[in-house]
């Protein structure tokens, strides 16, 4: 397979799928489409995609199939259920799974499929939003087989500024899940952080500028807490839901592991609460929300 050529195949147009296809269709790629979800669809047929019926379909006309779907039971089923992707399988092909699912779950899946058929499997979830995906500056981690990851690094080169082969299959899945903890515990430190300066009168606004360069700084200081601030949460960048959903697999992975993470639990027991009130749709970022009413 000639990767710089390679026929893309997308499943999965959520928020992140839909900035990851028209960035690929952008780029020239060209990229056949399917959703649960048809109403997903026809947008991305607008701007040059095909629309294929099933991910078996999809896979038969692609030699790249890219996947992003919500947990572990919709890869798995994306994969091997009824026309799924096993179904046209090959060893001419990959699958490039940029879902958010459970490494151990990954690796099972990855060596089925290539017993089955031969295909690759690359575990590559990512960091970063749908800006992100639009601009191809993604922070991609993956796990799999080093040849399958050399074929798919002109994909790769296209969505990601930041993309890292971390170690073989569900490598890339346990480095999304640290990603997660930081993340995630970020999330209500800053939600914390606003509130105690909002209380305090202080001009909460002019907090990333005043602790720029100093131990406090970080991306998320600079991006995250700036729309905190101005509680700008529709459309929702992400779902509420879906950092609860990955909160929650690290919090298992660290049971299993015997680890004793309370940053991880409290975060996410704040986060359990927020959803657990309806906000499951909601922004990710309004966990603000979760600690004094929006102003």
């Amino acid at each position: 397979m000639a990767a710089e050529r390679a026929r893309i195949g997308f499943v999965g147009l959520g928020i992140m799928g839909t900035a990851m296809t028209l960035r690929l269709l952008e780029q020239g790629w060209p990229v056949t489409v399917w959703n649960l979800e048809p109403e997903r669809v026809p947008p991305l047929v607008a701007a040059g995609a095909v629309a294929a019926q099933s991910p078996e379909q999809v896979t038969r006309t692609s030699d790249i199939v890219i996947m992003c779907v919500l947990h572990t039971d919709a890869v798995r089923e994306c994969v091997f259920g009824a026309q799924g992707i096993a179904a046209a399988a090959g060893a001419d092909k990959i699958l490039i799974d940029h879902s958010t699912i459970d490494p151990a779950a990954t690796r099972e899946m990855a060596t089925q499929l290539q017993a089955k058929s031969g295909m690759g499997w690359v575990d590559a979830p990512v960091s970063g939003g749908p800006v992100q995906s639009r601009s191809g500056t993604l922070t991609i981690m993956a796990g799999g087989d080093a040849r399958d990851i050399e074929a798919i690094r002109p994909v790769m080169a296209d969505l990601a500024a930041n993309f890292t082969h971390i170690g073989p299959s569900g490598a890339g899945q346990t480095a999304k899940m640290i990603n997660q903890l930081i993340v995630g515990s970020t999330y209500v430190v800053l939600a914390e952080a606003l509130t105690l300066a909002e209380a305090a009168g202080v001009d909460a606004s002019r907090l990333p500028q005043c602790l720029a360069g100093g131990h406090a700084d970080s991306t998320l200081l600079k991006h995250l807490y700036p729309q905190m601030q101005a509680r700008d949460f529709d459309p929702p960048r992400a779902y509420a839901r879906q950092l609860l959903k990955d909160l929650k697999a690290v919090t298992a992975e660290a049971h299993q592991l015997a680890l004793s993470l309370p940053m991880l639990e409290a975060a996410t027991r704040r986060y359990a609460d927020y959803v657990g009130q309806g906000n499951g749709m909601k922004d990710t970022a309004s966990i603000v929300n979760s600690y004094r009413p929006a102003a």
